[in-house]
């Protein structure tokens, strides 16, 4: 009897000792990962802003080609005008009612 639960013992240390092992190993894993996402998200954060940089520089480019005449971007040079139009007149009707 004693023999059997010393076996047993003996087993259940193995198992443990297993199991630390394992917990260990999955660990690391999870802290390796873990960075690496981190590392990702700073790339795409990264990533996004050079795109939102990118998608303004090509709205100028547009702007810039209608103000110089380009056919193809009128509507857009248009457009542009009538908003800053609007801007002006708002402003114009805000003096106006403040008594300026």
């Amino acid at each position: 009897m004693l023999k059997e639960l010393e076996n047993n013992f003996s087993e259940l240390e193995k198992k443990i000792s297993n199991v630390s092992k394992s917990y260990r190993t999955l660990y690391e894993k999870y802290a390796e990962l873990d960075k690496e996402h981190e590392e990702l998200k700073k790339k795409y954060d990264e990533e996004r802003k050079k795109s939102q940089v990118l998608a303004e520089e090509q709205k100028k480019i547009k702007l810039y080609s209608a103000i110089s005449g380009n056919p193809e971007h009128n509507r857009l040079m248009k457009n542009h005008i009538n908003r800053l139009m609007k801007e002006v007149d708002f402003c114009i009707a805000e003096l106006q009612n403040s008594g300026l």
